[in-house]
């Protein structure tokens, strides 16, 4: 097993700031819409290098949409942002309408998704973006694990064409992927090849998958952990292949089990390969206050959990 390290911790949400500063220099169609969340969306800097490309919309993200898919007819390519719970939920319906029947080039951008907003409780821990997005034709939904794949994710997205919802977080988190690091939409990347368990793992979820990894080999089983950080299109290649090689499989998302990743994965394996699966995730429940290392305990999203759901699967497998 590949052992990863870090040295560093940053949020997520900071490498999107990044990934927008280099496309404000280097491609002149991006422009950045936001609702009143300059800050926290991290695009400071994209906005003090082109302020005749960032548009302030304030509170009213519905409006922001709107915008956003109006520009992209004159060519240019919106990046519209806010909290998750603001960029998805309340504004599905202009999502729907206005960019993806129409199949705009919409870039939608959020952060603070999940329950590591934290103490911000549970009005604004949205666990249903995944599946809200994931479900709209042609919608493509990317869901990076740290710092260095969210900037590579976010320079990614500019050169796709069609819609994009790009979900990103407010926790420091370890930074264990490469800095210059190839992004493909689509592509899943195999963090680290095993024989008896399937990991598949998005998000924040992925550094605990790692961890889940290595208490896994001290108890003699080799895991193999995949990244999935594109929800849609699911790189179904890849989940195929592990699966057929392990026998079994765990999904791990900061996320509703319903509607997430784990669902994508399930009907994978119902049509073409069945196998035991099991789910960590949120069931059923809204967040609440606490801090995120708090709420990922309570919940269920870390290592432990991982490592019980894996035993599960083998166990299932080998009945």
């Amino acid at each position: 097993m590949k052992k990863y390290t870090f040295t560093e911790k940053k949020d997520t949400r900071s490498g999107f700031g990044a990934g927008m500063q280099v496309l404000g220099q280097t491609n002149p169609n991006v422009v950045a819409l936001c609702a009143d969340l300059i800050g926290s969306l991290k695009l400071d800097a994209f906005i003090k290098e082109n302020p005749e490309r960032f548009f302030q919309t304030g509170i009213a993200e519905a409006n922001m949409i709107c915008i956003a898919a109006g520009l992209t007819i004159g060519g240019k390519i919106p990046f519209a942002t806010t909290f998750a719970n603001f960029g998805t939920g309340r504004v599905y319906d202009q999502i729907r309408q206005s960019v993806a029947y129409s199949n705009k080039n919409v870039k939608i951008a959020c952060s603070h998704a999940g329950l590591t907003l934290g103490e911000d409780g549970a009005t604004h821990q949205i666990l249903e973006d995944l599946g809200m997005m994931k479900m709209l034709p042609g919608m493509t939904v990317i869901n990076p694990c740290d710092y260095n794949q969210t900037k590579a994710a976010t320079i990614a997205v500019a050169e796709h064409e069609g819609p994009v919802y790009l979900r990103f977080g407010r926790p420091v988190v370890p930074i264990f992927t490469a800095p210059d690091q190839e992004f493909i939409i689509g592509k899943a990347w195999t963090v680290n090849e095993g024989k008896d368990v399937s990991i598949f793992a998005t998000g924040h979820l992925v550094w605990e998958a790692i961890l889940a990894g290595e208490i896994l080999a001290e108890k003699g089983i080799d895991a193999e952990i995949i990244n999935i950080h594109t929800i849609k299109p699911l790189d179904e290649e890849a989940v195929l292949a592990s699966v057929r090689k392990t026998g079994c499989a765990v999904s791990a998302e900061e996320h509703q089990i319903a509607g997430g990743l784990g669902d994508s994965i399930a009907q994978v394996l119902i049509k073409k390969h069945l196998a035991p699966l099991e789910f960590v995730g949120v069931e059923d429940s809204f967040g609440e206050s606490g801090t995120p290392a708090q709420l990922m305990e309570k919940y269920g999203l870390n290592a432990a959990s991982i490592v019980e759901k894996a035993l599960k699967a083998i166990a299932r497998k080998q009945a």
